[in-house]
């Protein structure tokens, strides 16, 4: 009875290194885990001991005799990997990194940004008995993407939170939320008042299309999309026009997937989830029944994981369709266009919403006056070059989709960091091994860029905390000013309404106090003076005793 993992997992190898025969890969170390859309258990090696499933943080492995119909095909494609990679040597895995032992409060690091990138280097340099950490974010709430990216009907991965609050608390860890640098402290405060500074802040913004009419109203990014319905403070009063009947997604990336779903979802089910309520409020009211998510190239070329589609097929009240197939294309290309293929055959159910792939389209204009109408594309067809690389090329058809809502989603975007280097043309912080010079580091996406997946964070600050002790024990970092006690004026200011973590767990205790009356994980707070005003009611944290010597008279 082999396990088997169901879906995008979080990659963060909690599984691997839980398995008592090596029969889980890629694993980290190996060529491909980087990239990988999931990890796969080795049906033929696996010893049915459940050791994956009880240390998989997401849920994501379960007996194959536990699978439901729409997981099955996940059975197939675990075993289908070892067809292909039978990784016939296992070498035992060796993922503790040297520990460093130092005095207690030796090392004083600052990581910006409480996302995933930031809690795992948060954990990576608190294995180190002798290092302090603190974790700053601009929002009052930490989780990053996982509480503000991972959509509602995903709630198993947003399970990956309960690593980070087992990372909150372990000694040396300390939250400053609320706080941003660039407005509240400078980059050089916090230099001056630690040894070294970790920036892990994500990419906040999206890629533009570049078109016309791209900023009429009703032509929005789907990453703010993303953060309104998942409750980002940021877009708690934002409002959208759900008075359509059918919507544009362009872009066929897991995120765009995302925005369908959530789109053509049943609003009772969304209820059952941590959606925010105005969200779920303008679900319940929408009129949009059709959702397109449009791609410049091909089925094969899609951006899509596979295991992200295996999910959406598996959806039991909504039409998936697909358009634009190319001539020529054998449907047993891969396992995706395999699928894609089964989906083009499937006959749509009359009055069902629906999910529309349609490939082989590049949006030229976003048509309107005072709001979008319409979108209009250039029809494509595939060449390869001489080099073998696929191009989508215009045949110089057009069509016009009638839509009054364009939902952008082809990437995220990094900003500069203030007192950075970038570059432009990445959306990065140059760097080595994550050192961008001693003392200063980057970790996540303005590490690498928009890629991987949650747990792919996990190596990526690895390989950064190396680089930042490999500096601290040849000598490269700069100790705090004398006398600053790691808070000098400028940052006690900036701390002094600063939520820390009594405050962020008073928010998560009400949040899922809230939930629990109403059915649901949570009820999230949305707004921003709300959320400070429930943190100030965190008890105080209690106070440690002074432990005094005993001085024995004689």
């Amino acid at each position: 009875m082999p396990y088997v993992v169901t879906r995008s997992c979080c990659a963060d190898a909690s599984c691997v290194l839980a398995c008592p025969v090596n029969c889980i890969h890629p694993a980290p170390g190996e060529p491909g885990f980087a990239e990988a859309e999931m990890l796969y258990v080795d049906p033929r090696a696996c010893v049915d001991c459940g050791a994956c499933a009880t240390a998989c943080p997401v849920d994501a492995l379960k007996p194959h005799t536990r699978l439901t119909a729409g997981e099955r095909p996940f059975l197939d494609l675990n075993a289908a990997y070892y067809d292909d990679d039978p990784h016939a040597v296992r070498t035992p895995l060796a993922l503790v990194p040297r520990q460093r032992r130092l005095s207690d409060g030796e090392l004083r690091v600052a990581v910006v940004g409480a996302g995933p990138a930031g809690l795992f280097a948060a954990d990576e340099l608190l294995k180190h008995p002798g290092v302090g950490v603190t974790v700053l974010d601009r929002l009052p709430t930490p989780y990053g993407l996982a509480r503000a990216g991972v959509a509602p009907d995903h709630q198993d991965t947003k399970q990956v939170t309960r690593l980070f609050e087992a990372i909150e608390g372990q000694p040396g860890f300390s939250y400053r939320l609320g706080v941003e640098v660039g407005r509240d402290l400078r980059h050089e405060d916090l230099l001056r008042t630690h040894h070294a500074v970790v920036y892990a802040v994500g990419a906040a913004t999206d890629r533009r299309l570049g078109i016309d009419g791209e900023d009429l109203p009703g032509s929005v990014a789907a990453t703010d999309f993303v953060a309104w319905y998942n409750g980002h403070p940021d877009h708690g009063a934002t409002t959208y026009a759900l008075d359509c009947e059918r919507a544009v997604v362009v872009g066929n990336g897991n995120v765009a997937l995302d925005v369908a779903r959530v789109l053509t979802a049943d609003p009772a089910a969304l209820g059952r989830t941590d959606i925010a309520d105005g969200a779920l409020e303008a679900l319940r009211g929408s009129r949009v029944r059709e959702v397109v998510v449009l791609g410049r190239r091909g089925p094969a070329e899609a951006s899509f994981t596979l295991p992200e589609l295996l999910a959406l097929a598996a959806l039991d009240d909504i039409d998936v369709v697909v358009e634009g197939w190319p001539e020529g294309l054998a449907e047993d290309t891969s396992a995706k266009t395999a699928l894609l293929a089964e989906l083009a055959a499937r006959t749509p159910v009359p009055g069902r919403r629906r999910i529309v792939l349609r490939f082989l389209a590049t949006p030229t204009r976003v048509l309107g006056g005072e709001r979008v109408s319409g979108l209009e594309v250039a029809r494509t067809e595939l060449r390869t070059d001489a080099d073998g690389t696929v191009r989508a090329v215009p045949t110089g058809a057009t069509d016009v989709i009638e839509t009054s809502l364009v939902l952008r989603s082809v990437g995220y975007r990094a900003r500069p960091v203030p007192g950075l280097p970038f570059d432009g043309a990445t959306g990065t912080v140059p760097h080595e091994r994550g050192r961008v010079e001693p003392g200063v580091y980057v970790a996540g996406w303005i590490k690498r860029g928009p890629s991987g997946f949650i747990g792919t964070n996990k190596s990526c600050a690895e390989e950064t905390v190396e680089a930042l002790l490999d500096d601290f024990e040849a000598g490269l970092l700069t100790a705090p000013a004398a006398g600053t006690g790691g808070a000098d004026a400028t940052v006690a200011t900036a701390y002094a309404d600063a939520v820390g973590l009594d405050g962020w767990q008073a928010i998560d205790r009400a949040e899922r106090a809230a939930g629990a009356l109403r059915g649901r994980p949570r009820v999230k707070i949305t707004d921003r003076e709300a959320l400070l005003a429930t943190a100030r009611q965190a008890p105080p944290a209690p106070r440690r005793r002074l432990l005094l010597p005993v001085v024995r008279r004689s």
